[in-house]
């Protein structure tokens, strides 16, 4: 029966050992860098009236066991934060932008106010970002044109001002839901119909609901 080669054998156990070691670093410092996003948002929440973030939201349980977090099965990473309709007041941190595995967002139905961070933009996996019915007073984020994996933008009843570019959705090629009405300082009935008209031809199917949005035509 041959032997082992000595010197293989040594050179399989340090890979093996090395990859152990990376791993073992590589998903605490992911798991932290969530926990501390998360722990921001809670920070900045200055009403919570049935006390869901207080008593919920411990550092001594996993932020995957959190309510209104999920967590992906194999890397432990935050992929969905639904906390809507929880009365919550505060303004949202950009510290949320560090989720990198974030695909949903849903802040909706909340007492939320203050601007958008930028930072929540360069999240290059979210796909559903719901944001309604909150107090959110900024200008329509240009910055979301970034962000191609888009399927659901809704910042309807809300306090957004400016315009929107006619072709946005040559931008969000996978929009399916663009939900603004409510919001009384975007502007303008001419430029929805140019919207909404640029969407028919491509022949894209993506429900488009930007009515009761003040006009800038007399």
């Amino acid at each position: 029966m041959a032997k082992n080669n000595p010197l293989i054998v040594i050179i399989t156990a340090f890979l093996v050992l090395s990859l152990m070691l990376s791993l073992v670093k590589a998903a605490p410092k992911n798991i932290t860098t969530d926990q501390h996003a998360l722990l921001a948002l809670k920070d900045r929440i200055k009403y919570d009236p049935t006390n869901l973030l207080a008593k919920n939201w411990s550092t001594s349980s996993s932020i995957c066991t959190w309510i209104g977090v999920t967590c992906g099965v194999r890397h432990h990473r935050v992929t969905a934060l639904n906390i809507s309709y929880f009365g919550l007041a505060g303004t949202i941190p950009p510290q949320l932008g560090n989720l990198s595995s974030l695909r949903v967002l849903d802040l909706s139905l909340n007492q939320l106010s203050g601007t958008i961070p930028s930072s929540i933009f360069q999240t290059s996996s979210l796909e559903w970002l719901y944001l309604s019915d909150n107090q959110l007073s900024d200008s329509f984020p240009s910055i979301i044109f970034n962000m191609p994996s888009l399927q659901v933008i809704d910042f309807s009843h809300n306090i957004l001002s400016g315009g929107l570019p006619s072709d946005i959705f040559n931008y969000l090629p996978n929009l399916k839901v663009l939900s603004l009405n409510g919001n009384i300082s975007l502007q303008g009935s001419k430029q929805d119909n140019s919207i909404i008209n640029t969407n028919l031809r491509s022949g894209r199917q993506c429900r488009v609901v930007m009515s009761r949005i003040s006009s800038d035509i007399p």
